[in-house]
């Protein structure tokens, strides 16, 4: 049947429609939950953790139907362009499968919502939800779009992407550089869980890769009269799609420096580090997250206490990515001992130090103070290393506390702007990832064999290319339209759920490119099993799913929630 773009954008009307009779669902159990967490006219956050398990549902469910509804504008601008065939049917098919989640979810325990079986009912059994999910969840539209998804082949598969010049180029620039350079050294750097190679390192500090977050007047590539939270994504996109562990993350821990640095640091500070930053010249750690205390910022304990010309460093910091070869790490620390005064006792230092390679380093100063390393062992992510590292009275000059004598008891603050693009960085990291699962499950389809055809031919294997392909374009299109409303000081909140969903989409997708490799695909030698073991510490690190869904998600719903009528 022919493509009708007229049809297919009155089709997605109608989901859309859909899909707001479930987000007013949440929102009303939202408010439901504020009424019950109440405590002297504000929410309780113990209270409110009373109803942990419904947090966490009503978190996934609003991140789903989020993500549907920019699938639909994403799907819109595509019928706009010429496009928008297959876009619009991963759109229904999305929008129709995050209704039917969130019916097993609110249905499977209707009164910890708040919420009654009639408002339940009227929501989520209403016409134009069964209309949508009888269409779209049907086998025979899921198979179809699994076979468009095979015949489009590995370059069309989800979807335009429907970026602009500027950013397209650098797409493509960054795709060959993944292709050409990382691809061929990713399974060698995860089998033998090597250092990431120089043969990375240069030519990806060449194209400039390092100061994606840099502004042109420190030499990097963001201009200096806005941010470029979309050039970060699509370039962190295609190198996590030639290898999470060996590229895919490089540009993170500069990103947070410069990101701090820009918020609180001197200028000399700025002038000093973020020029040799967006060169390559010196490469960065962060050291944050301690051994106790891991979501849990305002707690560290690492110690800076005064001395002569400086402070001195003791304590433990854990999970610090890429430390043996960084240059310069950037350290919280407790500058106040009364840990009653929270997040103000902190401060951020830039610590200084050689680069070595290995598993192990130690470093000590001409006055004493030593700083050591360990790395520690991971099923995946090889190649950046997360180190163990720890500081013996290790010397830090004034010159080096970040933003100065006025940057004292600031640090918790400068840290949280450091980490800002974090999320969206994340979920960039989780679509390279997916979409290389996805070309290699569907190159397999088509050439492996069973029972005499290829395994693609089978209804059950296009279902699972149907569901990856419409996992990564939803993906891909909620994590660009973020990254623009934060090129406009906005989306803070949708950058923490499609953080949410994305990554825990990329395990799905991962786990379902192994299984379409069968045994093969559980073999260290198919790329699949390395993508399976890498996508399991997307939804761990920038933030724990749980501490992200409770905390920050469920919270900001529950303190912005209002008494939403749902129709009986």
């Amino acid at each position: 049947m022919a493509f009708e773009p007229k049809q297919a954008a009155g089709d997605l009307a109608r989901a859309e429609e859909a899909l707001a009779r479930g987000r007013r669902l949440l929102e009303r159990a939202a408010w439901t939950l504020r009424e019950r967490s109440l405590e002297n006219g504000s929410v309780s956050a113990s209270k409110l953790d009373e109803s942990q398990i419904v947090c966490f549902d009503m978190a996934l469910g609003f991140a789903e139907v989020t993500a549907a509804r920019f699938a639909i504008l994403y799907a819109l601008r595509a019928i706009d362009s010429g496009a928008g065939e297959i876009e619009a049917r991963f759109a229904r098919l999305f929008a129709a499968e995050s209704l039917h989640a969130l019916r097993g979810r609110v249905g499977a325990r209707v009164a910890d919502y708040g919420l009654t079986p009639a408002e339940v009912h009227a929501a989520l059994e209403h016409e134009s939800v069964r209309a949508l999910t009888g269409e779209c969840l049907a086998s025979r539209f899921v198979e179809s779009l699994g076979a468009s998804v095979i015949e489009t082949g590995t370059a069309g598969a989800t979807g335009a992407y429907l970026l602009d010049e500027q950013h397209e180029m650098m797409r493509g620039t960054f795709r060959k550089f993944a292709s050409t350079v990382v691809q061929p050294l990713a399974e060698e750097v995860h089998r033998h869980d090597l250092l990431i190679p120089d043969a990375i390192l240069r030519p990806l500090a060449e194209l400039g890769g390092f100061g994606l977050s840099i502004p042109e007047r420190y030499g990097g590539l963001q201009p200096d009269d806005h941010d470029d939270n979309l050039g970060m994504i699509v370039v962190t996109e295609e190198l996590s799609r030639g290898s999470l562990g060996a590229a895919g993350s490089l540009i993170t821990r500069p990103e947070i420096l410069a990101r701090a640095l820009l918020k609180g640091g001197t200028e000399e500070q700025k002038q000093r580090f973020l020029p040799r930053l967006a060169s390559g010249e010196i490469l960065n750690a962060i050291a944050v997250t301690e051994p106790d205390y891991g979501s849990d910022v305002a707690s560290m304990k690492l110690r800076a206490n005064r001395t002569q010309g400086g402070w001195v460093l003791d304590g433990a910091k854990t999970w610090c990515t890429f430390n043996g070869k960084a240059h310069v790490m950037l350290v919280l620390a407790r500058t106040n001992p009364d840990l009653s005064l929270g997040h103000k006792g902190l401060s951020l230092f830039l610590a200084e130090k050689p680069s070595f390679d290995g598993h192990d380093f130690e470093y000590t100063q001409p006055g004493g103070g030593k700083v050591s390393g360990r790395a520690i062992a991971t099923i995946g992510y090889r190649g950046m290393h997360s180190y163990e590292t720890f500081f013996e009275g290790f010397f830090v000059p004034d010159a080096n506390l970040l933003g100065g004598p006025e940057g004292e008891g600031k640090g918790f603050y400068f840290t949280m702007a450091g980490f800002s693009g974090g999320r969206i960085q994340t979920a960039a990291r989780a679509i390279g990832l997916m979409s290389a699962a996805l070309e290699r499950a569907v190159v397999y389809a088509r050439e492996r064999k069973v029972f005499g055809r290829p395994i693609g031919d089978y209804a059950l294997t296009k279902a699972k290319l149907a569901r990856m392909g419409t996992s990564i374009a939803v993906c891909r299109q909620f994590t660009y339209a973020v990254g623009r409303l934060m090129d406009e000081g906005k989306g803070e909140m949708e950058a923490s759920l499609v953080k949410l969903y994305a990554c825990r989409a990329a395990l799905q997708v991962c786990n379902e490119a192994l299984q379409i490799h069968g045994g093969m695909g559980y073999a260290e030698e198919t790329a699949v099993s390395r993508y399976f073991v890498d996508s399991r510490v997307l939804s761990i690190f920038e933030g724990a799913e749980e501490t992200l869904a409770l905390k920050v998600v469920a919270r900001a719903l529950v303190d912005r929630a209002e008494n939403v009528g749902v129709e009986v």
